[in-house]
């Protein structure tokens, strides 16, 4: 397994909608193992295949506490198919940097996709599940957590970051 390196904003592979996978192949199978060591390296709770440089349909995550072991979940070609109820949840992401804020999301989902084997999964999701899922789903749309906050919030954050870069 390779750390691979995690796109950061403003990188123009993070605003391309991913493409759906048709078979799942040795180097699908390779591409997850590597994000799933890239992430928790990082550490994370959750990537997106498009965040490492990968414009296929798989997220990963992780949200059991770290004192319980890892359960690595995979999903190929998710989709949120029912969703629910609102919550505001602080998000950040491994690729946005230094930066977290309120995210108004859907409190309950019902996702669908396929595992690493090809086999299909429903999961029912609320509270921090649900916004995994929703977060990364929507890097496969080409959507960052920033884009669901306001336009002050979001321009603050480019300016910061902006700063930072001259630096």
């Amino acid at each position: 397994m390779a750390i691979l390196e995690i796109q950061t904003y403003p990188e123009s592979v993070l605003k391309e909608k991913a493409l759906p996978v048709t078979e799942i192949t040795e180097d699908i199978q390779r591409l997850i193992d590597d994000m799933a060591a890239t992430m928790y390296n990082a550490p994370g709770i959750g990537l997106a295949a498009n965040q490492v440089g990968a414009l296929q349909r798989v997220i990963i995550f992780d949200i059991t506490p770290k004192n319980e072991g890892r359960k690595l979940n995979v999903l190929i070609n998710p989709e949120i198919i029912a969703a629910e109820g609102t919550q505001v949840y602080q998000e950040a992401c491994l690729s946005v940097l230094d930066y977290a804020a309120d995210v108004r999301r859907k409190a309950r989902v019902l996702a669908t996709g396929l595992d690493r084997n090809g086999k299909e999964v429903r999961i029912e999701a609320e509270d921090l599940l649900a916004v995994v899922l929703q977060h990364e789903i929507d890097h496969l749309d080409g959507i960052l957590f920033i884009d669901r906050i306001s336009r002050l919030k979001r321009n603050l954050y480019k300016r910061q970051l902006q700063k930072k870069l001259k630096k």
